[in-house]
């Protein structure tokens, strides 16, 4: 990997934004690569639009806005209208397929997770809705390792709650279909 350019959006309370810092992190801190990231929300509290940005390279990033995606993240269907225009053509496209239904017929590689159903269902905890798909994301795309993501969550979830995120980050690893 020399640079890879990633959108992660969906709505406000998803955790879209916190699972762009959770990768950047791991990318930083784990990996000793390079990283910027940037974010944008409605002034709804919940509800409304939410989006996180980064770069993640191999050598310092100069320019800190993502120009033509390698990999977008939709957490909803106003994220696909948003976003997938920006996504290049052999870009990834990865979605909560309990959300997200309408994909446009022109993007060749989506990956589908039942995000919020295997965090709602599975885990009974609906929050970790994003961290089971930063697990999708870690095994679609490799942008950063597994060990590097799992130690990110780890430190950065509420303390009492590791154990239960890297649950959701595996199920996301595992269930992903499209790989």
């Amino acid at each position: 990997m020399s640079k890879v350019e990633l959108t992660i959006a969906g709505v406000g309370g998803q955790g879209s934004i916190l699972a762009g810092v959770i990768l950047g992190t791991a990318a930083v801190r784990f990996e000793q690569k390079y990283a910027t990231q940037t974010q944008a929300y409605s002034s709804e509290l919940r509800g409304g639009f939410a989006a996180t940005w980064l770069i993640i390279s191999d050598e310092p990033v100069v320019y800190p806005r993502v120009k033509s995606a390698d990999i977008v993240v939709a957490q909803a269907q106003d994220s696909i209208s948003r976003f997938a225009h920006t996504l290049n053509p052999d870009g990834k496209l990865i979605i909560d397929e309990d959300i997200v239904r309408e994909i446009p017929g022109e993007i060749e590689h989506v990956y589908r997770i039942p995000a919020t159903s295997l965090a709602r269902n599975t885990l009974k905890a609906p929050i970790t809705a994003n961290i089971v798909i930063l697990g999708a994301l870690c095994r679609v795309s490799r942008v950063v390792g597994r060990h590097a993501l799992e130690q990110a969550v780890a430190q950065m979830v509420p303390k009492g709650k590791e154990e239960l995120n890297l649950k959701a980050f595996n199920l996301g690893f595992e269930n992903v279909q499209g790989v």
